[in-house]
């Protein structure tokens, strides 16, 4: 296990003196594996200036099966970014690939592998699976933060995370921070995401594990900011180039709400910035449509369980910063609607808070609601263990940099969900598993 860290520090060593931010061409950040289904998978990467990228992949054990996917140029005005898709995949296969710059391979210190999911309906029991929630991913640049103490860092807990071996990671918004410098122009907001997915420690990660993300407000916008923020259209725009979610705005919605599925389990994205109103107002939150689509897709849906992903808390009853409990009125409408409809398995995945807990509701009928907000991952920490929110399980509350492991295991009529808090090293601070 030691002579394994120390191959792998040495490699990340290598690697990470030989790349720069901006400079010659070649990797700017990548490879990421985005969406994975049954039939496709796509696998994100993002180059220094206009480029040729191309991928090559192959059953893991197997290089007699071998496949190239469509060369792409990479583009300015995308950042330099490519969404390649692996479109000649079967079911519940793991892959090794590379990727090809200017049909030249590019040797990385660390495997790259995705996977497709399983076909176990109607042969199989659904099978188990791992992912990791987390959010506020803050890198610093002191050329442009505020001066003082960094507010980032422990970047080592994206070490941490890539020995989970999780299947799939979900970013929980705030997952990098636009500054004053950035969020007036497409210039700055590009910079602000390539800085932040080029950070070294990260790139392991990004390769080995499949990612899915929603996004908060310094994603979005400025600090606290709603839908009437200018630039929304560009940083929507940047969303759907640094990210590889399988749809990005489902029915009417304008935003970022979207879906996926792993195993059994359905995950709803929700945008909380795009349709809310100002604060003061106490109105729009998740807004009308989006919120329509949520109950439909909720009925719709037999998961065992439902996670409902989105930038900010939901089930606390603290009415403090930007919590859902501050548009109570909206808030009311969607519990009610969740009530009468007798939707079980809802389990919210949030961030924002720069804490971690886990909150618990029941409605009138007895069903059971979970809200598990995971924060920071590497933005500074506040704890607030004096806040009212009965809703909270005891001890839950953690106030150190941590991500959310959660596990879904057992049999089709049996799933469970458990939950670890653990810190930048990988130490177990909190378990709990979800009753139904």
């Amino acid at each position: 296990m030691i002579l394994n860290k120390i191959i792998f520090v040495a490699g990340m060593l290598l690697f990470m003196s030989s790349m720069q931010l901006y400079g010659q061409c070649g990797l700017q950040a990548g490879p990421m594996n985005g969406h994975s289904a049954m039939a496709e998978v796509t696998v994100w990467v993002q180059t220094k200036c206009a480029q040729e990228v191309q991928m090559h992949y192959w059953i893991k054990g197997r290089p007699d099966t071998s496949w190239l996917t469509n060369k792409i140029l990479t583009r300015k005005k995308d950042g330099y970014t490519a969404h390649l898709v692996a479109d000649e995949v079967s079911p519940g296969n793991t892959y090794d690939y590379e990727i090809l710059i200017d049909q030249q391979i590019v040797r990385l210190p660390y495997p790259c592998l995705f996977q497709t999911q399983e076909l176990w309906q109607w042969r199989d029991t659904p099978p188990d699976f791992k992912f990791v929630a987390g959010s506020c991913m803050y890198v610093n640049e002191p050329a442009v933060d505020r001066p003082g103490k960094p507010y980032g860092g422990n970047y080592e807990i994206f070490t941490s995370i890539h020995q989970e071996e999780p299947d799939f990671m979900i970013w929980l918004g705030d997952n990098m921070y636009l500054r004053e410098v950035d969020w007036n122009s497409k210039t700055g907001i590009y910079h602000r995401n390539t800085y932040a997915r080029s950070l070294p420690e990260l790139q392991p990660l990004l390769a080995g594990a499949h990612h899915f993300a929603t996004w908060d407000d310094h994603d979005f916008g400025p600090n606290d900011s709603d839908r009437s923020y200018w630039g929304k259209h560009l940083t929507r725009e940047a969303f759907e180039d640094f990210w590889a979610n399988p749809v990005v705005g489902v029915g009417e919605s304008k935003g970022i709400t979207g879906i996926f599925q792993w195993a059994d389990c359905d995950f709803f994205i929700m945008d909380n910035r795009w349709y809310r109103g100002p604060i003061k107002y106490n109105e729009t939150y998740f807004g009308e449509i989006q919120i329509n689509w949520l109950i439909d897709a909720l009925q719709y849906s037999d998961a065992p369980f439902k996670f409902i992903c989105t930038g900010g808390q939901i089930l606390s009853n603290a009415a403090v910063f930007e919590n859902y409990e501050n548009f109570k009125e909206e808030k009311e409408l969607l519990m009610r609607k969740l009530d009468q409809l007798n939707i079980k398995g809802v389990v919210f995945l949030t961030g924002d808070r720069h804490h971690s807990e886990i909150s618990k509701f029941t409605t009138g009928d007895g069903d059971v609601f979970y809200d598990i907000t995971s924060s920071a991952l590497t933005s500074r920490t506040y704890a607030h263990p004096n806040e009212r929110n009965t809703n909270r399980i005891p001890d839950s509350m953690i106030g150190v940099r941590n991500y959310a492991t959660i596990s879904v295991t057992g049999p089709t009529r049996d799933r469970k969900c458990a939950i670890e808090f653990k810190n930048s090293d990988g130490e177990l601070l909190f378990q709990y598993v979800l009753e139904k």
